[in-house]
Order: C-alpha cells, then structure tokens, then sequence
C-alpha cells in the first residue's frame, strides 16, 4: 500500500481508540507507535470462525475509502486494489483493524462507545499504556504481546487475550472470539 494511503487511513483510525475516562487529565497521550505496530501485526486466527472477525476488520478498509470519496471499484488502480484486496483470495487483515472491529461489535452487544471499547481491549492486552514514543524495547515487548494473542499463547481463562474472564468455563485459547467476547460481556455484567 503507497504511504500517502497508509497514512491517512491511520489518520482515519486513530479517533476509533479513546480511553474515555482518562482523556480529560492526558488530553495529548497519542497511540501512533503502538497503532503503528498493531496495523503491520497480520491477525492470523487459530480458530476457523475468527476469520469473520477479520472480515469485520477488513470492512473498514472500505469504510474508510467510502468517509474520504475513494471510489471502490478503481480496477486499474493497482494501490487501492491492493488496499481493498480485491485481487486477494483470501486478504490478509491487521491486529489494529481486527481489535477496532471487535470493540465494534463489543459496544453494540455491551453497550458503550467503540473507541471505549477499542481502549478496553488495548487495556485487556497490556498495550494502554504504551503511548509515544514507544522505545524499541516496548515495541518488542508490544510485538510479543500481540503475537501471544494471535497465537493464543494465553492462559486458558483469556488473561493476556482479549477477553480475561475471572471464572471461565472452558479453555478460551479453543474458544472463537466471537463467543470469547459473549463469555466477557456476560462476567462484567454480573460483577457491576
């Protein structure tokens, strides 16, 4: 994908991640290393049915080009085609475009705003708290974080992935995000 393309679709995503209860007392933290880091991050899901999750990701691909007047159906286009991986059976996706997706579809069925949710997910990880500049040694550590995600090296009741539970009922590193995040939302409802 060209620079100039990348840059403005980051531009485009950055206001999707917000922690909301923190913003009025660091007004100026800014996400750019650690968004950086989780776009080059390919998701590759383990578990077959995470690929819709992944779709969910991909879609703001297309959302995007529609918010900033791109047409999408530029065929001559090789950049946008690429961006849009209309000529990729099966298109890679991002860990950033994937945890937007999710927090997404987390603020729907929960309630609450995505960019929240986007936060809370970053806060699930481990990764909040890595605003810029990001050393490298964050950087590395960030890399290994997202990488125990995608491979689900967590442990099996979800801490170091995207939905720790306190009290899980079955192995989350086998269980589809999908009904990882129902498990998540059913355990923080209970305990308010």
């Amino acid at each position: 994908m060209s620079d100039r393309l990348t840059e403005d679709y980051l531009r485009w995503l950055a206001p999707q991640i917000r922690d909301e209860n923190d913003g009025l007392s660091h007004p100026d933290r800014e996400y750019g290393d650690i968004m950086t880091i989780m776009y080059e991050k390919e998701f590759l899901g383990p578990v077959p049915n995470d690929y819709n999750r992944m779709v969910d990701g991909l879609g703001l691909r297309v959302e995007f080009c529609h918010d900033n007047g791109i047409p999408t159906s530029a065929r001559r286009d090789p950049v946008l085609r690429a961006f849009l991986h209309k000529s990729h059976p099966d298109p890679p996706c991002s860990f950033l475009e994937v945890l937007i997706g999710l927090s997404r579809r987390l603020a729907f069925a929960a309630g609450g705003s995505a960019p929240g949710r986007a936060y809370q997910l970053m806060s699930n990880l481990g990764i909040h708290r890595m605003v810029d500049p990001v050393s490298k040694r964050s950087a590395n550590k960030a890399n290994d974080i997202l990488e125990r995600c995608i491979q689900r090296t967590y442990t099996p009741d979800g801490v170091g992935g995207f939905f720790p539970l306190e009290n899980a009922n079955e192995d989350q590193t086998e269980v589809e995000l999908w009904y990882q995040m129902a498990a998540y939302i059913t355990e923080v409802s209970r305990r308010r």
